[in-house]
């Protein structure tokens, strides 16, 4: 089974959330859409998709995530301007 690894962001990229899912484009209309209110994501506002990544297994999806949340903030930010420098909203591209 697929899965992803993912970083969202606010609209003025000063937070950064780091996630797993086995479906992203449904994880990204649930934070879009504040399905869960009380929620890290909903609480604020990082709904905008700026970085992720596939794997073959859900193992090594969450095994990604523990390291890059354990890296400090200029290394996330570095990994999303690796792939994304304009920091766009990627969700439309899914």
């Amino acid at each position: 089974m697929k899965a992803w690894t993912y970083i969202t962001t606010n609209s003025h990229n000063r937070v950064l959330y780091t996630g797993v899912t086995s479906d992203l484009k449904g994880r990204m209309v649930s934070h879009k859409t504040k399905k869960y209110p009380n929620a890290f994501t909903a609480k604020y506002h990082a709904d905008k998709l700026v970085w992720h990544q596939e794997y073959d297994s859900i193992v090594d999806a969450r095994a990604r995530e523990k390291q890059i949340k354990a890296g400090n903030r200029a290394k996330k930010i570095k990994l999303i301007e690796t792939m994304n420098p304009e920091w766009e909203d990627l969700f439309e591209k899914l």
